[in-house]
């Protein structure tokens, strides 16, 4: 079993409400699931948000936390709700309302990694799901909850970067022809997850680093922003997809030569949006004006 649900990175002072989390870049894939799967040690890593835990370790320095997952993907999904159990995986399931990422093999539990290919010769014991549920998924999203309502004690409202990476070849349907390649898509769940001026700074934090941007095509974000977007109650949750090919050799699954140069400016990036959260500094009424 993983040795841990999650790791917290945090700041020496709370100075932002933003909660930067990484629920997809987990690479603690023990001896004793490895031996279960019919994968190798290469391929059980395809489905991974590969390294995007280190392009974000800078985080606690602008005064925010980092939620990084414990458990690879490919052993629990913290991006998909605890209900979405696969039938065609788990014995004692059963079938119900038709869910599109259940039936492709993408529920909390993965079937798959990428490219469709099965994780598992038969079937897992509904007890092996429970167990994963309550040692892993259920701490991940409690400890969530508990850094939101400690922004949102302290600051008045909390911000959720939910930060992943997609294949480069993730964006070819949207991309028209002579236009610029998407760097980032941003997820909002179409406005329904986030205040859109929050998103506003958020994609403007990126343009002004050179990147190109779009929102919620192909993806407008999953569970974590379904579930934690409360704009109204000013809890805004924001996913983000960093094309791995900025930064990432996708077919050996380790950093390319432009990784540490692409970490260097997603740095000021992280430094932009974490101010979205930081109070404005309002100087006295009293202050004596500079003499002119």
């Amino acid at each position: 079993m993983p040795k841990a649900a999650y790791h917290v990175m945090h700041p020496d002072a709370r100075t932002s409400c933003v909660v930067f989390a990484s629920p997809h870049s987990g690479r603690d894939y023990p001896w004793s699931f490895l031996r279960s799967t019919q994968l190798d040690e290469h391929s059980i890593r395809t489905s991974e948000d590969a390294y995007v835990d280190q392009l974000f370790e800078c985080v606690p320095l602008f005064g925010a936390p980092f939620l990084k997952a414990g458990a690879p993907r490919a052993f629990i999904d913290y991006n998909r709700s605890a209900e979405e159990l696969d039938p065609a995986l788990i014995e004692g399931v059963r079938r119900s309302v038709h869910n599109p990422r259940v039936a492709s093999g993408l529920g909390v539990v993965p079937r798959v990694v990428a490219n469709g290919r099965a994780i598992y010769r038969g079937k897992l014991p509904l007890a092996e799901a429970h167990r994963r549920l309550t040692r892993y998924w259920q701490p991940y999203h409690e400890q969530m909850q508990t850094l939101l309502d400690q922004a949102q004690q302290q600051f008045g409202q909390s911000i959720l970067v939910d930060c992943h990476s997609m294949p480069h070849e993730a964006v070819d349907g949207i991309t028209r022809f002579g236009a610029r390649r998407p760097d980032i898509v941003l997820g909002d769940r179409f406005g329904a997850s986030a205040d859109g001026g929050v998103v506003d700074r958020v994609e403007a934090a990126f343009t002004a680093a050179g990147l190109s941007v779009v929102r919620n095509a192909p993806f407008a974000g999953a569970f974590i922003t379904q579930h934690y977007g409360r704009p109204n109650r000013g809890q805004h949750a924001i996913q983000i997809e960093i094309d791995r090919a900025i930064y990432l050799d996708e077919k050996a699954i380790r950093p390319n030569s432009d990784f540490h140069e692409f970490r260097k400016l997603l740095r000021g990036v992280i430094a932009d949006i974490a101010l979205i959260g930081q109070p404005a500094i309002e100087l006295p009424t009293d202050r004596p004006l500079a003499a002119e």
